[in-house]
């Protein structure tokens, strides 16, 4: 900057190429694009490349004598003093409260000149605005913080109050109270903290919580929608009372530190009942603690809202409404196989049958559905169930899973003996699910025998719709998926990413379905005990869709992204 140039009597051009930010032509050319979009300079001038937006705020603050608004300053800002601003105020004339004393309040604008503004500010606070000058994208992301903050602990403050904890195993009675005042001095902020982070995540719809101990700082990460997301990162000091209170809640030994363990315990709030299994793994940072959160207040889920296709939801019903037979559903944890399985049993529940499940865990409670806990300790495992139920005149059997080969038997006896079975496998596709129930110790005439369908499925998150917007692929993407350019007819879409998919671009999941009806001549591959290529080569003659196709109807239909059907399937080689 020239000694003599005084920028509060400049233009904000003269400012950026006196900084040396932009040059004359670039100006020039800003100006004339202007003329055509009536926008201001300084987003005519980001838009077309030639400034970054700090370039402009900066400029900006010089030429009204105001202060700058870093990242560091609106990170700080106070959740109380932005509270003093309602956030559909702020948000509507982009303004954000940072800090106060007695007479004036220090707030963040983007349009410093917005005097209509300003004065409804002093009004409502009943302070002097001290102006801070803050750009668009800077501001979008503080005004998403700072009033998320604001409405979590205002969450969180009322819900603490209403919540209890059924402690340790599966009928006990031994109520813990989660309230900060209940606790110790020493312990209170480590009850709060652990507060915190089951509201957030129930909040968040959650499937897991992992408090996962490193060298200088603990990472507290929550899977939403199948992803692992960090919520937090309480220091390395906080691990010893989170961990200790967890063990406290869950019935476990405070004092062992060098074995895993595993417990229990159940959440009871307004609206909703959550059962927590708890996993505690030693590593060389400290204890790690995985918690897997089951929602058991109601099943809500149908065939249709899965996502079943049309061709697929027809074939589906007919197989689950036949009186007996085997229906098995394979996949990796946490692909959604029991909810399928689960929306099959509201489908052909009545009067007339019987319908008996053995879980571990029970994960839903569905009315009219007589439900069993497997319990290891006690000697209650699949096989001893299994037995006992087969005295109880079932008509309907759900397996939580075949895990081996007594499991394995006891399913099949009763799929050949006049009743439907259902159960879950975990193998990587659907053929791939055929030969790993030979590879348990089944005998290819008693699989080819009883066997009816074979379904492997996953769960792809589904584009945002607050943020869903229209996208061209690259070249490359479309080649790493298998995906022809001729095939798409219409415009493809991905998530920006907002406040409300916290920043992902993606809310909620459906699944997408690889399945295998068994037709005569896939019968006599199993009773010959062929080897899996062939029988993916006989599923496919008889028009089975693989999971990659699967997921590219969905990518075509603007559900879901390339990105994600790349993340969640494989391509067939």
């Amino acid at each position: 900057m020239t000694s003599n140039f005084n920028p509060q009597f400049s233009k904000i051009g003269e400012i950026l190429v006196n900084n040396g930010k932009a040059t004359e032509s670039g100006i020039n050319e800003a100006l004339a694009q202007q003329k055509t979009t009536n926008d201001k300079l300084g987003v005519t001038l980001i838009e077309m490349g030639f400034i970054e937006e700090d370039d402009f705020t900066n400029a900006y603050s010089q030429q009204l004598g105001y202060r700058k608004a870093d990242n560091f300053i609106l990170l700080e800002a106070d959740s109380s003093v932005a509270a003093l601003i309602p956030e559909d105020f702020a948000r509507e004339n982009r303004v954000l409260g940072v800090s106060k004393n007695d007479t004036t309040i220090v707030v963040a604008m983007e349009d410093p000149e917005d005097v209509v503004a300003i004065d409804s500010i002093k009004r409502l606070t009943s302070l002097n605005p001290d102006i801070l000058v803050v750009g668009p994208t800077l501001l979008e992301k503080s005004l998403d913080k700072v009033y998320g903050d604001i409405q979590k602990t205002a969450e969180v403050a009322e819900t603490i109050d209403s919540i209890t904890v059924v402690s340790g195993e599966e009928g006990s009675q031994e109520i813990v109270d989660l309230s900060p005042d209940k606790a110790s001095d020493e312990d209170a902020p480590i009850v709060k903290l652990v507060n915190l982070i089951f509201i957030e995540s129930i909040k968040e719809r959650a499937t897991d919580i992992h408090i996962e101990p490193m060298e200088k700082q603990v990472y507290v990460r929550i899977r939403v929608d199948g992803v692992l997301q960090t919520i937090m990162t309480p220091p390395v000091s906080s691990l010893s009372g989170l961990v200790t209170r967890i063990k406290i809640l869950s019935n476990l030994n405070i004092a062992e530190k060098r074995l895993p363990q595993d417990g229990r315990f159940s959440i009871k709030s307004p609206g909703k009942d959550i059962d927590i299994r708890v996993s505690i793994l030693p590593t060389v940072y400290g204890e790690k603690v995985v918690m897997r959160l089951l929602d058991k207040t109601g099943f809500d889920f149908n065939l249709k809202s899965l996502g079943f296709p049309q061709r697929n939801l027809g074939t589906f019903k007919k197989v689950i409404n036949q009186p007996y037979g085997l229906v098995v559903v394979s996949g990796p944890t946490g692909s959604g196989k029991s909810t399928s399985l689960y929306a099959a049993l509201k489908e052909i529940k009545s009067d007339r049958t019987n319908i008996t499940t053995v879980e571990d865990p029970v994960e839903y409670q569905l009315d009219g559905v007589n439900q069993v806990q497997v319990f290891e300790d006690i000697g209650l495992t699949f096989g001893a169930t299994l037995r006992s139920i087969l005295r109880q005149d079932p008509d309907v059997l759900l397996i939580g899973e075949i895990r081996d080969e007594e499991t394995a038997d006891i399913a099949v006896k009763f799929a050949l003996t006049g009743h439907l079975v259902f159960s879950t496998v975990h193998a990587n596709d659907a053929p791939g699910t055929i030969t790993r129930l030979l590879d348990i110790g089944i005998a290819p005439f008693l699989v080819g025998s009883c066997l009816n369908l074979v379904m492997a499925q996953r769960l792809v998150r589904k584009i945002c719709d607050k943020c869903k917007e229209e996208y061209t692929p690259t070249n490359e993407e479309l080649a790493l998926v298998g995906l022809d350019s001729s095939k798409i007819n219409g415009p493809l879409y991905h998530g920006k990413g907002c406040a409300d998919c916290r920043n992902t671009g993606y809310r909620g999941r459906l699944a997408i379905f690889e399945m295998i009806p068994m037709a005569r001549d896939l019968r006599k591959l199993v009773f010959d005990n062929a080897n899996e290529d062939e029988i993916r080569q006989s599923a496919l003659n008889n028009g089975m869709i693989t999971l990659r196709d699967a997921g590219l109807e969905r990518v075509l239909d603007g559900t879901t992204s390339v990105e994600e059907i790349l993340r969640s399937t494989v391509e067939e080689l």
